[in-house]
């Protein structure tokens, strides 16, 4: 399991309100969801984002509330996986759940750039940013959650 992606950075603290905004959780609706993420800290990201981009991040990404909406938001956007020093914990587990793949790494974290090509090989946990040519170590991760990822989320992967 592999991607690559451009890089949009993101600061610490990320929390569920700002990646998708409370006013918008009247809807089940994944692609309006995702016509807003990260509106408010970055209006113009849905706009910028292409399929398979990747966000990279602070320390804490993802936290706040519980809901799921936050990690759809990001899929649904077209972010391939998101790279974050840390994760709020139930962020990390609803990311897996709807088949967003995430990995901690603090020193990718430090070090990739706005703008950067990455690419993500979840089966040796190495991210590469192609732009600098700087390698970077992450977690792997175990071979059922990778099978979640790959068949889109916890539930599809039941079937």
């Amino acid at each position: 399991m592999n991607t690559k992606g451009f890089v949009h950075v993101f600061p610490d603290n990320v929390d569920t309100d700002v990646i998708i905004p409370a006013r918008y959780l009247n809807t089940a609706n994944h692609k309006e969801l995702a016509s807003h993420c990260m509106e408010d800290i970055d209006p113009q990201f849905v706009k910028k984002v292409q399929p398979s981009d990747i966000i990279v991040a602070g320390w804490n990404f993802g936290c706040g509330s519980s809901r799921e909406h936050a990690p759809i938001a990001i899929k649904e956007s077209g972010v391939s996986c998101v790279i974050a020093k840390t994760f709020a914990r139930i962020f990390y587990r609803n990311a897996i759940n709807i088949g967003l793949a995430i990995l901690e790494c603090e020193e990718a974290a430090d070090n990739i750039k706005e703008g950067d090509e990455v690419s993500i090989d979840f089966d040796t946990g190495i991210i590469t940013d192609i732009t600098t040519g700087r390698t970077f170590q992450a977690e792997p991760f175990p071979d059922f959650i990778k099978d979640i990822i790959s068949k889109g989320g916890l539930l599809k992967s039941l079937k």
